[in-house]
């Protein structure tokens, strides 16, 4: 440790510490509400039918497991890079840790180079212009807004996180008299104790987790947080608890106004559900949303890899020259620019299927690292008075239910 804090002394500029809590829930919003959900709803609803919205509440359900493990370890050690930090705590393996940490900066890159890409399609609804030009410009400001500040970031955030869940909300308002006939048609969604029917809708709920991942990058801005043993937990909580309520209200909102076929054939259900209620004018806006919510996926991607290219330089386990601070803005300006440079090119020159999958089985295989690293800390330590602290059954059983998930991604991946 004495290596360590050594280390940590070299360095002069630290990170700005200026995100308050509720800029904290926003940003998790943003990272968790992405775009994903607007296409995902129909992806749900062809598994699942009827009973889509059981699926999201499933969904919820395992991964609230994973973010109190998350919420619990980044009120212990709340740093950058905060998942190689906690696989360093719970086994002490340098290797270990720096590849959770490399998985994690991976994951943030071709995540970013997937919502690049998918940027260019909605694009294109609009008007056309070269995908490799709009890939380069839109990475390319992106990664200078990054850089310029966290405060800057986190406000751009905001505001496009405003834009999507404000469109998300009107997508429920637009749809709010489909709610009337809940009552008579309750029984349609509760389903019965069939083997088949709840067959469907667990598969159905792991595809529908992937809609709540994204809150496991709110731990490595925890330097850059105020007050962030307190509210760092209650941001990741209250993101999973708002993002649960828009999704089932969401799914509830589809399945009461659009048959099972409709919405597994479109491309752009809750387009589809709002030309449903208001019109072809009103499915424009919630496309141009959409396109808020790919900028805004993206650009929180960039802020978290840098993040952990910083805090892994921190610790000493890559080159110290990434842990530096620009003395203005405040910002890992080196760590930057070498992941807006990465993105730029996956985004280029990988497939967007190809990054989609590979984010999702690096990021399960991090859950499940992490749920287990808690596990071993339980085991050895006890929690300082104040900090926030689960029992030891609910990482186990995130290490279960990802670990669950990943191969089961893994076995269909290769169609096992």
């Amino acid at each position: 440790m004495t290596g360590e804090a050594e280390h940590t002394n070299k360095i002069p500029t630290p990170l700005k510490r200026s995100i308050s809590l509720p800029m904290i829930v926003l940003y998790g919003l943003g990272t968790t509400i992405g775009a994903g959900i607007y296409v995902l709803i129909g992806k749900v609803a062809a598994v699942a039918g009827l009973y889509m919205s059981v699926s999201f509440v499933i969904a919820s359900l395992l991964a609230v497991f994973t973010v109190l493990s998350f919420s619990e370890l980044v009120a212990r050690f709340p740093k950058s890079a905060g998942e190689a930090v906690y696989l360093h705590e719970g086994f002490g393996i340098r290797w270990l840790s720096l590849s959770i940490g490399l998985c994690v900066m991976f994951a943030g890159l071709i995540s970013s180079a997937a919502i690049s890409r998918g940027f260019v399609g909605y694009l294109h609804e609009f008007f056309y212009v070269d995908d490799w030009l709009a890939i380069v410009l839109l990475v390319g400001a992106l990664g200078a807004l990054a850089a310029w500040g966290i405060s800057e970031s986190i406000a751009a955030a905001v505001v496009a996180t405003l834009v999507e869940t404000g469109g998300l909300m009107f997508v429920i308002w637009v749809s709010r008299d489909s709610f009337t006939t809940l009552p008579g048609r309750i029984s349609d969604f509760l389903p019965p104790f069939q083997v088949a029917e709840w067959s469907a809708i667990l598969a159905a709920s792991i595809l529908a987790f992937y809609a709540f991942i994204g809150f496991e990058d709110m731990v490595n801005v925890a330097e850059e947080v105020k007050d962030v043993r307190r509210n760092l937990p209650k941001a990741m909580i209250l993101t999973l608890v708002v993002t649960t309520i828009f999704y089932v209200a969401l799914a509830l909102a589809a399945t009461l106004s659009l048959s099972i076929d409709e919405l597994s054939a479109s491309r752009a259900p809750l387009a589809l559900l709002v030309e449903h209620h208001a019109g072809p004018e009103a499915a424009s806006a919630i496309a141009l949303v959409a396109l808020v919510a790919v900028l805004n996926g993206a650009l929180i991607q960039i802020v978290m890899a840098a993040r952990v290219i910083y805090g892994l330089s921190r610790q000493g386990w890559i080159p110290v020259i990434f842990s530096t601070v620009h003395p203005r803005f405040r910002t890992p300006l080196l760590a930057t620019g070498m992941v807006t440079a990465c993105v730029m090119a996956f985004a280029l020159w990988l497939p967007l299927a190809t990054l989609a999958e590979i984010t999702s089985v690096l990021t399960l295989f991090v859950f499940a690292a992490v749920n287990l690293a808690l596990c071993r800390i339980k085991f050895r330590s006890d929690t300082e008075p104040g900090h926030f602290t689960i029992p030891l059954w609910v990482p186990g059983t995130g290490f279960i239910a990802c670990s669950g998930i990943l191969l089961l991604r893994i076995f269909s991946a290769l169609d096992f």
